[in-house]
């Protein structure tokens, strides 16, 4: 667990420095301090004691609870640590003990095994990861407690997770062009990620949409403004009749086809004189029926002339507003924002490490990352300070997050003497007023 009682270590190029490893004595993860605050103002992982967790241990294999366990899973993925092997080192990391609490804050956390065994066999009963999929709405849900929310956009949009050797649900997906998995993602405007499901490689963009964006719809019943946008895989009458009846506004990427060309054909003749550096742009709308739609609906077009290219570049989009032509596409062109935030759970938390060989214990890790995913967003957005507001969850890694300490323990206090390299702390102590004003403030009824 440490090399404390062993030599000391040494380098040539100066005598006089020796390295010593004191693991139970120091750490390089002392910024999740802010993010166990955050926890606890917001009742995020206290609110799964709520919740009828399945727990098939017995005797001493139930040292720690179920909550603590939860704990560790997630704050070790916000930390970089998405592989269990890791456990065997952070089970004696101080900042883990004292975030995990409980038994581990005075003895140890949970070993390797015993969080093997956790997220592969006690998370993979079969209520649990129902539950588990639930739990990133409620979290959001305690967050709207404190902070209100008066309109919702909800982006929906799928991701692959590429697979090695015979993991089960795994398959070929030829537009990947891999072997994979194929998740399916639903945000709110805030970045928070409202849902997500793991879905076997060879399934369509938008198969299970209504598992996914049936609870979520559900939670947001009562908020008056609420909107919709996906890309052209989930062009369906299904999914527009679903979304009108809930009032939902959307704009919804649309596939071309020669009927739909038919109706601008006016906008595809090349404009006379030497094209501009600019693009030249055209939007248009009309009303417009497929043979598998019940009704007709507005498709807003826009057609753009780039010089150096022969033909130009046409888009559609269906949609039930009644903004301008160039208000509908602005909208929608700002849901790139969402795969922008499929790209930091990929590179910031690594979600895409899916290595179990069953599907259900897939399932559940992808759920972890979801948890430890919004709980750094939740950071990010509620608790920053504007001038580092703008840090994507890399950043906030490894800025925040690794902050070196040492240790001090006391009769009753124990001392974190925290580097001072990267966050000051000045800025340190603004993040936890800002959270401690949340605290304060008196949270609204649950939502729903």
């Amino acid at each position: 667990m440490g090399e404390g009682k062993q030599e000391a270590l040494r380098v040539d190029f100066d005598g006089r420095i020796c390295l010593e490893f004191h693991g139970a004595n120091v750490t390089s993860d002392a910024g999740l301090f802010v993010y166990r605050e955050l926890d606890e103002a917001l009742k995020l992982t206290s609110e799964m004691e709520k919740l009828q967790f399945v727990d098939p241990r017995t005797g001493l294999n139930r040292q720690h609870t179920v909550t603590a366990m939860l704990r560790q899973s997630i704050y070790s993925r916000l930390a970089g640590y998405e592989d269990t092997n890791d456990a065997e080192r952070l089970c004696v990391d101080p900042t883990m003990r004292y975030v995990v609490g409980g038994r581990a804050a005075t003895k140890a956390a949970a070993s390797t095994s015993q969080v093997g065994r956790f997220e592969t066999q006690v998370l993979t009963e079969p209520d649990n990861p129902s539950q588990l999929i639930d739990l990133s709405g409620r979290w959001i849900d305690q967050v709207r407690r404190h902070k209100r929310m008066s309109e919702v956009i909800l982006d929906i949009d799928s991701s692959v997770s590429p697979t090695h050797g015979q993991q089960e649900g795994t398959a070929y997906n030829g537009h990947f062009e891999c072997r994979c998995y194929h998740p399916l993602f639903c945000f709110n405007q805030f970045g928070d990620l409202e849902r997500a499901l793991l879905r076997e490689g060879h399934v369509h963009s938008a198969a299970d949409w209504r598992n996914v964006l049936g609870p979520v719809v559900k939670r947001y019943r009562k908020i008056r403004k609420r909107f919709f946008r996906g890309d052209a895989a989930f062009a369906k009458p299904e999914l527009y009749e679903f979304l009108e009846a809930e009032d939902y506004r959307y704009a919804i990427r649309l596939p071309a086809n020669d009927v739909l060309y038919e109706e601008i054909y006016y906008q595809l003749k090349r404009p006379v004189g030497r094209p501009p550096k600019k693009p030249i742009v055209y939007f248009t709308d009309f009303t417009y029926q497929a043979s598998t739609w019940a009704q007709p609906r507005r498709v807003v077009a826009k057609v753009e002339w780039h010089r150096g290219e022969l033909y130009p570049r046409v888009g559609f989009i269906v949609t039930n507003l009644s903004w301008w032509d160039w208000d509908v596409v602005e909208f929608y062109n700002q849901r790139g924002t969402a795969e922008q935030w499929i790209k930091e759970g990929k590179y910031a938390l690594k979600w895409t490490r899916l290595s179990c060989c069953r599907f259900v214990a897939n399932q559940v890790r992808l759920q972890l990352f979801a948890l430890a995913y919004n709980l750094g967003n939740f950071l990010r957005r509620l608790a920053l300070p504007p001038e580092v507001s703008h840090w994507s969850l890399t950043t906030l890694r490894e800025k925040l997050v690794k902050i070196g300490a040492k240790i001090v323990r006391h009769a009753r206090y124990v001392t974190f003497q925290m580097a001072e390299v990267a966050i000051p702390r000045r800025l340190f102590r603004d993040i936890l007023r800002r959270i401690n004003r949340l605290k304060m403030k008196r949270p609204l009824p649950v939502p729903g």
